[in-house]
């Protein structure tokens, strides 16, 4: 039977098992996959410790790419042999074969190859929503500055491509100075290393004191006062991860001190929750991908079995770029 990575409690790394799980056939609506590879994100830790709860026993994981194995009644966007790849709802990627609703799933271009495929449509269509789709009031253009948080992980060098495309002055954060440099490489124009500096001081330095227009921070709690301390005024924090912990309880009145400020929190499966929204980001994402404008950093590989240690890396800021589980 096909192997997957199953836990049966939430906790730590090791609460992940290496399990065989039969794998049927494709309902109405529904496609079997066998993956090539399946991409790591810092949701499926959120779901393995709980923060994200899931029913048990729970195989993790929302992204990979393979080719379509068997095709259910209705589905009429996909055939058997076509090289696929999503990001989607619900959890279950961390397996050699699935079955899952066809609606999130995409054909690859041929210019992408699969392994590009599972590190980038999670990432990428993040990417993607956060600066094509949550926009402060007027928008962004051409020489806006706004500040990218975690800016040498998976999302964060997409971003700082796509923002370099977009003509912006993307501020990234990061942990060291090589991943600085790594998001100086791929198109930030400004990086601080949060560790050494005053983010937020820095941001008022960089930008003459007017502030940024958007903060895009996955990192949560350690970061979101002083997120909201780099915005001009009107500007947009759009919170989408909790890397270092869930936000607390926010007095909205510091909103207004601050600059009538807005936070949001949104989310990609807002954005694909239909066939139609998934095909549309995704495309936009191909497009970037195929002109060169945003190429895919596949800075770690991990065999299946290997999944502990590389949830591990990933907590302890240990990896840069995309990371993928090979099979």
């Amino acid at each position: 039977m096909p192997r997957a990575i199953q836990i049966a409690a939430f906790g730590g790394p090791d609460v992940m098992q290496l399990v065989d799980l039969p794998v049927g056939e494709p309902g109405p609506g529904e496609v079997r996959i066998r993956h090539h590879a399946v991409g790591l994100n810092f949701i499926d830790v959120y779901q393995r410790t709980g923060l994200y709860p899931n029913a048990l026993p729970l195989t993790l994981g929302m992204e990979a790419a393979g080719v379509v194995e068997s095709v259910g009644a209705g589905v009429t966007h996909l055939q058997v042999g076509d090289r696929v790849a999503y990001a989607s709802q619900p959890p279950g990627s961390y397996c050699e074969v699935r079955v899952m609703p066809a609606k999130c799933v995409v054909q690859l271009p041929d210019g992408i190859d699969v392994e590009t495929g599972a590190a980038m449509m999670l990432k990428g269509m993040t990417a993607a929503y956060l600066l094509r789709r949550t926009q402060p009031q007027g928008g962004l253009q051409p020489g806006d500055f706004v500040l990218f948080h975690a800016a040498a992980g998976g999302v964060g060098l997409i971003a700082c491509q796509w923002a370099r495309a977009m003509g912006l002055n993307l501020i990234a954060t990061a942990g060291s100075p090589d991943k600085c440099l790594l998001a100086l490489q791929h198109g930030a124009t400004h990086a601080i290393n949060y560790r050494s500096e005053n983010f937020a001081a820095r941001v008022r330095e960089i930008t003459e004191g007017r502030g940024v227009k958007v903060v895009y921070d996955s990192i949560g709690k350690d970061t979101f006062e002083g997120s909201l301390d780099c915005l001009a005024p009107f500007g947009l924090l759009a919170t989408y991860g909790n890397a270092s912990g869930p936000i607390p309880p926010v007095n909205l009145g510091v909103l207004g001190a601050k600059g009538s400020l807005y936070v949001t929190r949104p989310t990609l499966f807002t954005h694909i929750a239909t066939r139609e929204g998934t095909q549309a980001l995704a495309e936009e994402l191909f497009a970037m991908v195929s002109s060169g404008a945003v190429t895919i950093p596949i800075a770690q590989r991990y065999p299946l079995e290997q999944v502990a240690q590389a949830h591990r890396d990933l907590e302890s800021r240990a990896t840069t770029g995309c990371t993928i589980l090979t099979l």
